[in-house]
């Protein structure tokens, strides 16, 4: 490429978007480059994409007038908007599917199970709770309290890894209203579900085999062990207490019918509130019954529905005096508002991400979301510690790649 057409390919690809607005086609620019938002912009394949160099991603990234950096100001607040009520749709979501279905999945873990039916029961529970991370840490009390084997146990966990394919590909149908984005999306969604499967085809068999997983864990166990603490990631301190003053999902209902501590959720029923006060000390403290202490009369009783033991407050949807009917059907609405609020969130965030990607050069953008594929598993890997779970950073990278922002190859190292 001369002098001359390498300015003009500059100049065209840091042209604000109202003065390049009469050109919708590559075939209409003379440098011949695709910019997002072209009438052809599907038509162009990754081969024919040129190479940008990190100058002209740094000037089409930072180089704007007043005007300009106005508009990128109110385009992200309104983007991390979204976003937030994006995340806060997911978290709703899965406390909505614990809720209605937490009482199933708790039932369905046992140690008496041969490996196949571990991995469907494993794979059943998280589709039922929308969480391999809950499904993960039942499973892992569940085996510390010898009531499910290390070997059953690791069954158990690779179904719930094929389980949490589930989340990403309903938020991947967000994008239908455009064929290309929801092949994309689809596609995007399919590359976590097909990692899963492939992982859990490969180590099953060598698992049932030589028992490796088992041997190996062992191996790493070391003589002592001590309590340790729970640490929540910073993601999840922002979007929980805004989820869980709409309905929390109470988790040790699950554990105890898993572990038989109880036969079925009546056990929980009718919620009880100390002097018909709702909040945590008066409805979901526990009794110390070596104490002598009595629920009704030193301590209250919370079915699937609790309250917020940091916060001290009960959720919207948390009645004193609740049937199990009562929170399978406030599970139920929290579940349609969830989903509601999802694809409206991610219709928002998509819409917003257009415009503000709107004439950008299909070079700057690929050259600055093309990372090396090692990196891109460090990207993958921090995000997951940051939200705590494998579900959300999926479902958040799947509008991108629905829009093209990030390329179907890199998403595969993103969600290893």
């Amino acid at each position: 490429m001369s002098t001359t057409e390498a300015q003009d390919t500059t100049k065209s690809e840091t042209t604000p978007v109202g003065e390049d607005s009469a050109v919708k086609s590559r075939k209409d620019r003379p440098t011949g480059s695709t910019h997002f938002g072209d009438a052809d912009w599907d038509e162009e394949r990754p081969d024919e994409i040129g190479d940008a160099t990190w100058g002209e991603v740094a000037k089409a990234c930072c180089v704007h007038d007043a005007k300009e950096w106005g508009k990128i100001f109110v385009g992200a607040c309104a983007a991390l908007f979204f976003l937030y009520f994006f995340l806060v749709s997911l978290e709703l979501m899965g406390s909505a599917a614990k809720v209605l279905g937490g009482c199933k999945a708790g039932g369905l873990m046992s140690d008496d199970t041969n490996p196949v039916a571990g991995l469907v029961i494993g794979e059943l529970a998280t589709a039922l709770i929308q969480s391999s991370s809950t499904t993960t840490s039942i499973i892992v009390s569940l085996v510390g309290a010898d009531a499910v084997s290390v070997n059953s146990g690791i069954y158990l966990v690779m179904g719930a890894n094929i389980g949490t394919s589930v989340t990403n590909t309903i938020v991947s149908m967000g994008q239908m209203a455009d064929g290309a984005q929801l092949e994309r999306a689809f596609a995007g969604a399919t590359v976590h579900d097909i990692f899963n499967l492939l992982s859990v085809a490969i180590l099953f068999p060598l698992e049932v085999i030589s028992h490796y997983l088992y041997h190996l864990t062992n191996a790493m166990l070391p003589d002592s062990v001590g309590d340790g603490e729970k640490w929540e990631g910073p993601i999840k301190k922002i979007v929980s207490p805004f989820a869980g003053r709409v309905l929390k999902a109470n988790k040790d209902v699950i554990k105890d019918i898993a572990t038989g501590k109880v036969d079925s959720c009546d056990a929980y029923y009718p919620a009880l509130c100390l002097d018909g006060i709702e909040d945590y000390k008066h409805c979901a403290s526990k009794c110390d019954k070596d104490a002598g202490e009595e629920v009704g009369v030193d301590c209250g009783r919370v079915g699937l529905i609790t309250c917020d033991k940091t916060s001290g407050e009960c959720p919207g949807f948390f009645q004193n005096g609740a049937s199990l009917h009562d929170d399978y059907i406030s599970g139920g609405v929290c579940l349609v508002l969830s989903l509601f609020l999802l694809f409206v969130c991610l219709m928002a965030l998509v819409n917003v991400l257009q415009r503000g990607l709107a004439g950008m050069s299909t070079r700057i953008i690929y050259k600055a979301t093309n990372v090396n594929g090692l990196i891109g598993i460090v990207i993958g890997a921090a995000i997951t510690i940051l939200v705590q779970s494998s579900s959300i950073t999926t479902s958040v990278l799947t509008p991108f790649v629905g829009l093209g922002v990030i390329q179907l190859e890199q998403m595969l190292p993103l969600t290893l």
